[in-house]
């Protein structure tokens, strides 16, 4: 699997069904005598996907813990889930303006509510950090992995990619699960097993609903003797450092602990 993707979803609130037990009516199954001790329930949720741009909106019914008939926007109609809400879904399907009115919740009550949070900062967009980290396995015949760290970003709903040179890598990518922090952000980890190659170009793609566009972060893969250069240049660099620091030390130090002598015939 190449691509790392995660889609948000959450509720929004239940303020829908109290309009249907003014407008419809409840769905009360009443062909039947209720026990003792029974649950009927009426519950609405709203479903998002990539914040507020596509819309879910479900309202469900609830006899004894099963569901019993449901409105779905995706199918645009009442359906039954048992026998007991055929006659419910019947009826509300032949009156207009109720399942008008149940058509237009996602836009009316859904995309409102979320409009409201997020004016009030309930919910809202935090901006993905990425970053990009190799390991050595330190076994020759076994690949490099490396790591791309997505963090501090909401909502859930998120896309990473590895591409090597451009082409997107469907082999050795492993991801985890998406991780909640406790801020409400998320954060995941996308690993690339890959044999490194002088010049290879490995980039992790981000896309994310709070970015203008994709985001990448880019690792190059270097040769054994042009890392070998570079760790020498930089280790030359740093022993001349040492070497100018000593030296600088021990002129000071000379010059403090012995006086200049003054020329003969000089008055004191």
């Amino acid at each position: 699997m190449g691509t790392a993707g995660t889609r948000d979803r959450g509720a929004a609130g239940r303020g829908l069904c109290w309009r249907h037990w003014r407008c419809w009516g409840p769905a009360w199954p009443i062909a039947r005598s209720p026990p003792e001790h029974f649950l009927y329930q009426g519950k609405c949720d709203c479903l998002f996907t990539n914040g507020s741009r596509r819309v879910r909106f479900l309202d469900r019914y609830t006899w004894d813990r099963q569901d019993y008939v449901h409105f779905d926007s995706d199918v645009g109609v009442f359906v039954a889930d048992t026998e007991l809400g055929e006659a419910w879904a019947k009826s509300w399907n032949s009156r207009q303006a109720v399942l008008e009115d149940a058509r237009a919740a996602a836009d009316r009550f859904c995309r409102h509510n979320y409009g409201v949070a997020e004016q009030g900062h309930v919910i809202g967009r935090r901006k993905p950090k990425v970053k990009v980290s190799p390991t050595k396995s330190g076994v020759q015949a076994h690949p490099d992995t490396l790591i791309c760290s997505v963090t501090g970003f909401y909502p859930g709903g998120i896309e990473v990619k590895w591409l090597r040179n451009g082409q997107e890598q469907t082999a050795g990518v492993v991801s985890t699960e998406l991780m909640q922090n406790g801020d409400w952000t998320f954060q995941i980890l996308v690993m690339l097993e890959m044999t490194p190659r002088s010049g290879d170009i490995y980039t992790c793609q981000v896309e994310h609903s709070s970015l203008p566009g994709p985001v990448t972060v880019l690792w190059k893969a270097q040769s054994d003797s042009a890392r070998s250069k570079m760790l020498t240049g930089v280790g030359g660099f740093v022993l001349g450092l040492i070497f100018l620091a000593l030296g600088l030390l021990v002129y000071l130090r000379n010059k403090k602990g012995h006086p200049v002598p003054q020329p003969t015939g000089l008055l004191s």
